[in-house]
């Protein structure tokens, strides 16, 4: 058996490309190919957003590493590519995206959920988020 791959693991303040991380996953004996897209709403909590910024601890880079692994380290998953987008995004940015192989649907479904929850989670990343009143709230700030 093939040990499971770590594709992607960064934190860019480039933008992501979904059908790169997909690609970065293609394995011949995938099943299943499951991608997720995390994109900047226009509202949040009833209030509308205007635009957003996430900033992004220096270790962060290494904690998305770490989830990628212990995601990668499931005997089901075949590979593994997540990135998490920093500095100023607009609404319909892309902040997130993940994709996750398997030889079955179901694995592969569990496998992009637990990889998402574990880096929404624990990464030292944190949203300041501008509203159309011109007030801000920072999300996930200790």
């Amino acid at each position: 058996m093939t040990a499971p791959v770590i594709t992607f693991g960064e934190v860019t303040d480039q933008p992501l490309d979904l059908a790169a991380h997909e690609a970065a996953v293609a394995d011949r004996r995938a099943g299943a190919v499951v991608s997720f897209q995390g994109v900047v709403r226009d509202h949040d909590h009833g209030r509308p957003v205007v635009g957003l910024e996430y900033e992004g601890h220096p270790s962060a880079a290494q904690v998305l590493r770490d989830v990628a692994a212990e995601i990668a380290a499931d005997p089901d998953v075949y590979a593994v590519a997540v990135s998490h987008r920093v500095g100023p995004l607009a609404i319909g940015d892309v902040a997130l995206v993940a994709a996750v192989s398997t030889a079955h649907r179901a694995a592969a479904f569990a496998a992009c959920a637990r990889l998402v929850d574990e880096a929404k989670a624990r990464l030292p990343i944190w949203k300041r988020q501008v509203f159309a009143d011109g007030t801000e709230e920072w999300v996930n700030c200790p």
